[in-house]
């Protein structure tokens, strides 16, 4: 199976940049409060220039009036806001809450990114993507993809009742937990060829992505100057805590900081 890059935006990050976090993964839902209260105190003390989420801020999203009435949301929003009244934050849509709203974004205060973007940061060219759109192995979920981002689906999905919406969601979460509980289930990672393609397309050096929780770097062709970098989920309850931020500073510099411990590693 094969895909096409979309389209991507260009964003020029300002001179006075020196530390650009990078997140995704997280997953923020009411029951996984010990993930919301690491997520919450790491906003509103990381002394970055910039936050940037690629994907899966949240477990599920069905629509931005659904938020407006839900309390725990409403504090991920306040919690956003705040954030963003001192450094810029940037937001890409994942597989789980690709039906946030362009309004929502801008009440937060928040930078609507598109899938893929290319960041020039520290005299580099990074392609920054949520990652599902590249795993073409995954055939069925793929479908599912094309189907559910087009804006006629969408539309008739965000006329239905609320109740409704969260009734489908809790649906199409169950059969996501049944296929992963499936011995036979086999997890597709990005597609090598994709992401070189991707490269090439835009002129980068690193594609940067989430949603395969597999955090990683490898390099493509076997070469030091195109590289795929893998961000972590997040998961504080789990039997392995993970929490983690990829953070790139103005002198080239990536790190890992596992906020767990605050140990990091290059």
């Amino acid at each position: 199976m094969t895909a096409t890059v979309l389209p991507f935006q260009v964003f020029e990050a300002p001179e006075h940049w020196r530390t650009v976090d990078f997140i995704s993964d997280l997953h923020l839902q009411e029951k996984d409060r010990a993930t919301f209260n690491l997520w919450q105190h790491y906003m509103q003390t990381t002394t970055a220039d910039a936050v940037w989420i690629l994907g899966d801020l949240f477990e599920v999203w069905v629509g931005d009036d659904a938020a407006q009435h839900h309390p725990f949301l409403l504090q991920c929003a306040a919690d956003l806001g705040h954030c963003a009244a001192k450094r810029h934050v940037a937001f890409m849509r994942g597989n789980r809450d690709f039906l946030v709203g362009s309004a929502f974004l801008k009440a937060c205060g928040v930078h609507d990114l598109t899938d893929p973007t290319v960041l020039n940061f520290a005299n580099q060219r990074w392609l920054l993507s949520h990652g599902d759109e590249g795993c073409l192995g995954d055939v069925a979920y793929q479908a599912f993809r094309s189907t559910v981002r087009q804006t006629a689906w969408q539309q008739s999905f965000l006329s239905k009742p609320i109740a409704e919406r969260e009734h489908i969601a809790r649906q199409l979460r169950l059969q996501s937990q049944q296929h992963k509980n499936d011995p036979a289930t086999v997890y597709a990672d990005v597609d090598s060829d994709w992401a070189l393609a991707a490269l090439k397309q835009s002129d980068c050096t690193c594609l940067l992505h989430g949603h395969t929780h597999r955090p990683g770097d490898h390099l493509l062709e076997g070469s030091a100057q195109l590289q795929r970098r893998v961000l972590s989920d997040w998961d504080a309850q789990s039997a392995k805590p993970r929490a983690e931020v990829l953070r790139w500073h103005a002198s080239g510099w990536v790190e890992r900081v596992n906020l767990l411990d605050q140990r990091t590693s290059r």
